[in-house]
């Protein structure tokens, strides 16, 4: 197969901002539909234009169907020219950002309101993984083991085997993550969580117990990409974006992932953004399950493979602390509104990139990591995605 031929452009001219983020509610009755409009709307008016004036719309939703993002335009009533639907869970947010970022460049489109979203009625969560996949429907249901908790509860267990991984090493993350959702409006889970209740939190699949898990919710979350001049004559705050990288169904013949396909992209976004590790001011992994974020540290480059256990035991990951992670909370304890999920990291970015956080921001933060992870079928997530951001001078 032919290397390639021309080096992939960079993303200048193009700026990121307005992060939106529509509360989450532990049960709601309604739509995704209600919520995903919810953040349009907040999107336009913090942004100083109207519904009409957006050109480009990104949509990720698991309960929008039947509709997909062609479907919205007609109940939101506007006119893109450029759509796209992004059904990768929690790597919709950057492939979002990756895709709009492009089409702004070429000329596609001007103005791109990046949106996820999903409603959560009362047992809807359930129901929507009977059929998440057709791995799912034919593999896993049909025996009896269905859902997340089973299949990262076997992540997690072949992890902590082979690279000596313990309970508490997954604990100072979720800990450190609720003292972060603490002082972050939004969380959904505010209570105090020590290190012992975590340790003593009910078995849900051996070796998960009740923290390592995320919350089901409803709720929606957005972003702005637009050509950098017309961010500055409308004088918002932006982001600037150095390097992304995607890859799907990576390392497919590995027996058991423990592994993602950041490790095989990460050389070249270090380079495309001309840092390394040790200029980032703080890092957002996708966090459905605390063995996830692990992997994210070694596969990213803060650390080698097998070596995120005393990374994460030589590191403090509070906001004030020596690697600030998952800033808002993460999903662990601000929730996961389902396809959301995978805008939290990036919105919460661009508001400590923007100094606009809600929470406690990271001091001096100038660059910012978010990468993610999604659409575990039967025993392993095939999407993965990252970037690297730049606050750009007021």
């Amino acid at each position: 197969m032919r290397g390639r031929s021309i080096e992939r452009r960079n993303y200048q001219g193009v700026s990121v901002a307005v992060p939106v983020t529509i509360p989450y509610e532990r049960h709601s009755p309604r739509s995704a539909h209600w919520w995903i409009a919810r953040a349009l709307r907040q999107l336009t008016k913090s942004a100083g234009i109207k519904p009409a004036d957006l050109d480009g719309l990104s949509v990720s939703s698991f309960s929008l169907h039947p509709d997909t993002a062609v479907g919205l335009t007609q109940h939101l009533g506007i006119v893109p020219r450029w759509l796209d639907h992004v059904p990768m869970g929690g790597a919709s947010g950057v492939v979002a950002l990756r895709r709009a970022a492009r089409a702004v460049q070429c000329g596609d489109a001007d103005l791109i309101a990046c949106v996820a979203g999903d409603a959560n009625n009362v047992d809807s969560f359930r129901t929507m993984l009977t059929t998440f996949s057709r791995f799912a429907q034919d593999a896993a249901y049909p025996y009896g083991s269905g859902g997340p908790n089973a299949s990262f509860a076997f992540l997690t267990d072949a992890y902590m085997r082979k690279y000596g991984a313990t309970r508490e090493d997954f604990g100072k993350i979720c800990v450190a993550q609720r003292a972060n959702a603490r002082t972050f409006a939004d969380a959904l889970m505010t209570s105090p969580l020590t290190l012992e209740q975590y340790m003593a939190a009910r078995p849900i699949a051996d070796p998960i117990h009740l923290f390592d898990c995320v919350m089901p919710c409803a709720g929606a979350e957005a972003f702005l990409v637009t050509r950098s001049d017309i961010a500055r004559d409308l004088g918002l705050n932006t982001v600037s974006i150095l390097s992304t990288i995607e890859r799907h169904n990576a390392y497919a013949g590995d027996p058991i992932q423990l592994r993602g396909g950041w490790a095989m992209d990460a050389g070249e976004m270090w380079q495309m953004a001309g840092i390394g590790p040790d200029a980032v001011d703080f890092v957002q992994t996708y966090d459905d399950y605390p063995v996830i974020s692990m992997m994210q540290f070694e596969d990213l480059g803060f650390c080698a493979k097998g070596q995120g256990p005393e990374f994460v035991r030589a590191n403090s990951l509070t906001n004030d602390g020596s690697f600030p992670h998952n800033t808002s909370g993460g999903q662990l304890s601000v929730g996961q509104a389902g396809a959301a999920g995978g805008y939290l990291g990036l919105v919460e970015a661009v508001r400590q990139l923007t100094g606009s956080a809600r929470g406690n921001p990271v001091k001096n933060a100038k660059i910012g990591l978010v990468s993610g992870f999604g659409m575990i079928n039967y025993d392993r997530g095939v999407c993965s995605a990252a970037t690297i951001l730049s606050g750009d001078q007021p």
